[in-house]
């Protein structure tokens, strides 16, 4: 893996939505909060993923997402560790968030598929993601999965702690 500059930064601020229906593509100013590097070649054109890196499933699924070679580059931040402030950090960890190059940020459903068009082998689910109604669909697959993570994550981090 090569490291490379990253030219953009994460946009994350106090007056970010922090109500519990976030808008799955929100825009926010350009914030100097980036602690990260990118894994491929140096370029502006990178996605940021934010994820909860104190979360068992959250670090299996994105070891997974990492063990590949993204086609652009992508910026893995593990919010759990970032230096963020405490609204901003729980708003974050609530849920899959992902920002692009554009400063476009996303959340859910449509963030996964944003993350799924990046990457070999999963961008067929990228591609049905992006069909009429899809989306919708999966958000509220995505929320009903939403209520029972905390459980999961207490089953599957005994499971592997023993």
């Amino acid at each position: 893996m090569q490291q490379a500059t990253v030219c953009h930064r994460l946009a994350v601020h106090e007056s970010a939505s922090l109500n519990n229906e976030p808008d799955p593509h929100m825009t926010c100013p350009a914030a100097p909060q980036a602690h990260s590097t990118a894994d491929g070649p140096s370029g502006c054109s990178t996605l940021t993923v934010m994820f909860d890196g104190s979360c068992p499933l959250c670090q299996r699924e994105i070891g997974l997402y990492r063990s590949l070679t993204p086609l652009q580059p992508v910026v893995w931040v593990d919010v759990s560790q970032a230096e963020l402030t405490a609204p901003v950090r729980a708003q974050l960890m609530a849920r899959f968030h992902v920002q692009q190059s554009n400063g476009q940020m996303l959340s859910g459903a449509a963030a996964f598929v944003a993350l799924w068009l990046h990457m070999p082998g999963w961008r067929w689910l990228g591609r049905l993601g992006r069909l009429p109604g899809m989306t919708p669909l999966m958000e509220w697959v995505y929320r009903a999965f939403l209520t029972i993570r905390p459980g999961l994550q207490r089953l599957f981090k005994k499971r592997f702690e023993t």
